[in-house]
């Protein structure tokens, strides 16, 4: 009986491994050795696909940013739809792997799909009338504001335990026990009132003073 092949090495099959053992263990897990024993291979075969660890690091970077839809800011769409649309696509990527925003947040880089989103987002906002320079810091701006977002979540921070909250230290915390439990609600709710208060505010001080209320939106 012939003896069952093993999965073929690819650069696809090497970054969908690393990403996983990232999302269950977090950026400390990630090492050759460990990668190629989830692999089932010998360490040095990584090497006919990648140099180095930072060089599967940017790859795995690179393939959750691709994630990211930047459609929306194509040219000549409405910059607020555009930014809303990038923003909230960009936090749902991160938020699914929040073990590799640290890296993520360090910048593009030579790294293509990251640079096409910054490419696109920059793009998308200097076609809508924006100053070079500000849409640098808006675009600065939103991934400060999505990698902060994805990075932890507000509402776990409080444990769900009533007694950690006595009334006579914290007299305005009661409910804070129940933060835990409504995580999600939580947590992207802080992030739509942040981003549509960041749009809202970005639309007073657009160039173009015809331009709608944000409050439309």
């Amino acid at each position: 009986m012939a003896r069952p092949r093993k999965p073929l090495l690819s650069r696809e099959r090497i970054v969908t491994t690393a990403l996983s053992l990232i999302d269950a263990e977090g950026l400390p897990a990630l090492s050759t050795r460990r990668l190629a024993a989830e692999l089932g291979v010998s360490g040095p075969s990584l090497y006919n696909h990648f140099t180095t660890k930072d060089e599967i690091l940017d790859a795995v970077a690179d393939t959750v940013i691709a994630e990211v839809d930047v459609s929306a800011l194509a040219t000549g769409a409405d910059w607020r739809t555009g930014l809303l649309a990038w923003a909230r696509s960009y936090r749902a990527a991160l938020a699914a792997h929040p073990h590799i925003v640290p890296f993520l947040a360090q910048g593009p880089g030579r790294r293509p799909a990251g640079l096409k989103m910054a490419d696109a987002a920059f793009g998308g906002m200097v076609e809508a009338g924006w100053p070079p320079a500000q849409a640098t810091r808006i675009c600065a701006m939103v991934r400060y504001f999505v990698a902060g977002s994805a990075l932890g979540s507000f509402a776990r921070g409080f444990v769900d335990d009533p007694s950690a909250y006595d009334p006579a230290d914290y007299p305005h915390l009661g409910q804070a026990h129940l933060l835990a439990e409504h995580q999600q609600r939580v947590d992207e709710g802080a992030f739509e009132t942040g981003l549509v208060a960041l749009v809202d505010g970005l639309a007073l001080r657009h160039p173009d003073p015809a331009a709608p209320p944000a409050e439309q939106l």
